[in-house]
């Protein structure tokens, strides 16, 4: 059974474009297609939300990467304000995803998946996606189809905060994802835009990525688990590096 590649990038904002679009650039090259992880209410601005467009026109996928990051959520927890959406009832996380879902279609934008910060999503949570109409939710363990209710499981790589033992962390992911394409799994890397400026960490993700297509696996996007007419992987597609402009 051939593996199945996913590649996630978050933290896209108007400081941190050029090297998004450096590392679509690099994933075209490898016929790799991008999930992209947005915050529309803190990262929106014309030149980001053209260039998610012109990526998402062109095969990429798109998930809601939470409401407002700036903001603690009232019904507060140990993850902190960054895992917006890892406790909540059904009812704020209800009202969080309208102001979300309203700020991405003001942007010309629009996602049937949801990726919570941190990956963690409560209970309440997917009730509520559910409710909102959203086909799928990327969590830290595994895929939920909010339709079927099917979990399709398998953990995400990603490089953690700490700074400490760089050389041993992007070991591990490249390590990481080779034994799950050798096994035939659902291979998902995760990376935050701001980790690309540290050459180590970018050229251990495109080490990931490479292993993981020699070993059979298939690239694909978070779509591919709903029955979205856009689930389909496809060829390389343009950077859109020439909508940015380099701080």
């Amino acid at each position: 059974m051939a593996a199945r590649l996913l590649v996630s990038l978050s933290g896209i904002g108007p400081r941190t474009l050029h090297r998004c679009a450096d590392l679509a650039s690099e994933l075209d090259r490898r016929e790799v297609p991008l999930s992209l992880l947005f915050a529309p209410r803190t990262e929106s601005t014309p030149a980001v939300d053209t260039w998610i467009r012109t990526r998402t026109q062109n095969g990429d996928g798109l998930l809601l990467h939470g409401s407002d990051h700036r903001i603690t959520p009232s019904h507060r927890a140990h993850f902190g304000r960054r895992a917006e959406f890892a406790a909540l009832p059904a009812h704020e996380a209800r009202l969080r995803l309208i102001a979300a879902q309203a700020a991405l279609e003001s942007a010309g934008l629009a996602a049937d998946g949801f990726a919570p910060p941190r990956w963690l999503a409560s209970r309440g949570t997917l009730d509520a996606l559910r409710g909102q109409g959203f086909r799928y939710c990327a969590s830290l363990t595994a895929v939920h189809d909010l339709r079927t209710g099917a979990l399709h499981r398998a953990r995400v790589q990603e490089f953690s905060s700490q700074q400490r033992a760089e050389t041993v962390r992007c070991f591990a992911l490249v390590l990481a994802a080779a034994r799950t394409a050798k096994r035939g799994g659902l291979v998902r890397l995760g990376v935050h835009a701001a980790d690309l400026a540290r050459p180590g960490l970018r050229q251990a993700l495109l080490d990931a990525v490479d292993v993981s297509l020699e070993n059979r696996a298939f690239g694909a996007t978070y779509e591919s688990f709903s029955n979205s007419p856009r689930a389909a992987t496809r060829t390389s597609v343009p950077s859109g590096a020439r909508l940015v402009n380099n701080p």
